[in-house]
């Protein structure tokens, strides 16, 4: 069963913590920001990408840059994956 996640190449990983507690202790505009995300990003995930941004003294808008790119790569990646599979055009 893929419940809501659609049809996708790429793989589920498992949660350890609880999900909503996590969501809630991120930064608000990162919150916004995986509000709006076209994939189903784990706070964790998130956070990594959001703490590796600010480490580098990026601002929040480029923070959430780096999120945007991160997974507009991501979504490449299915698409390509996707792709092989679909019947060719005549």
């Amino acid at each position: 069963m893929s419940r809501n996640l659609g049809s996708t190449s790429l793989g589920r990983k498992s949660r350890t913590a609880d999900p909503m507690r996590s969501y809630d202790a991120l930064p608000a505009p990162l919150r916004n920001w995986l509000a709006q995300a076209s994939l189903p990003w784990s706070s964790a995930s998130a956070r990594r990408v959001w703490n590796r941004a600010c480490a580098k003294g990026l601002s929040p808008d480029e923070a959430l840059s780096k999120l945007s790119n991160a997974e507009a790569r991501t979504l490449a990646r299915d698409r390509s994956a996707n792709s092989q599979h679909l019947p060719a055009k005549f």
